[in-house]
């Protein structure tokens, strides 16, 4: 679920803070119940650090979050990211992260990293704090030791996900170029589009 942003909040990131100070807000603007479940949000950046979006990708119970990091992976890359941000909350209180954290850490890390699209921090926050995995040394750490490797369907999958979402760039482009008034032959030449395709658009 895309959450929306004012003007103002679509900053280019420069701190830890910036980040807390915008998801605070996000968080803070749910009912009390709704602020006792964990919450997880993927920060999409462009290359300048500027916030693209922030999407609510999982909402669990009070301890606990499914997080499916090909819904985060192939999100950001059809919303076009350069990099992402991790955040979720912690209900109780408590910013120490969990081993499940860390974990989810682990594969997101190698998986932005195998689609070009780097996790350059994990945010844990509270109503009042927060935890960042970068600023504490934490994700350096998960990368150094990093023992999590893909499968095959999961390298699969990404692969396709890529092709598609490449292919679509394309044909968004085609279009943008035909309605400028290029001919079939010139989008071909710079799309390497079929001209059957390009006259469908």
């Amino acid at each position: 679920m895309n959450v929306r942003l004012t003007k103002e909040q679509r900053i280019k990131i420069l701190n830890t803070w910036d980040i807390y100070t915008i998801m605070q807000k996000v968080l803070l603007r749910e009912n009390k119940i709704g602020r006792n479940k964990e919450h997880f949000w993927i920060i999409g950046l462009e290359s300048n650090n500027r916030i693209l979006f922030v999407e609510l990708i999982s909402l669990g119970t009070v301890n606990a979050t499914l997080v499916e990091p090909m819904e985060v992976f192939s999100f950001a890359l059809q919303k076009r990211a350069v990099k992402i941000i991790l955040v979720h909350n912690h209900p109780s209180g408590e910013l120490t992260p969990s081993r499940n954290d860390i974990e989810v850490t682990d594969k997101m890390l190698s998986i932005g990293s195998f689609v070009n699209v780097p996790v350059i921090d994990h945010v844990i926050i509270t109503e009042t704090e927060y935890f960042s995995f970068a600023s504490d040394g934490l994700l350096e750490e998960i990368q150094q030791n990093s023992y999590y490797d893909l499968t095959f369907s999961q390298i699969d999958m990404l692969k396709e996900q890529m092709e598609y979402i490449k292919k679509e760039k394309t044909i968004d482009i085609a279009r943008k170029m035909k309605e400028d008034g290029h001919d079939s032959e010139t989008i071909n030449k710079y799309t390497g589009l079929s001209l059957k395709d390009i006259k469908g658009l």
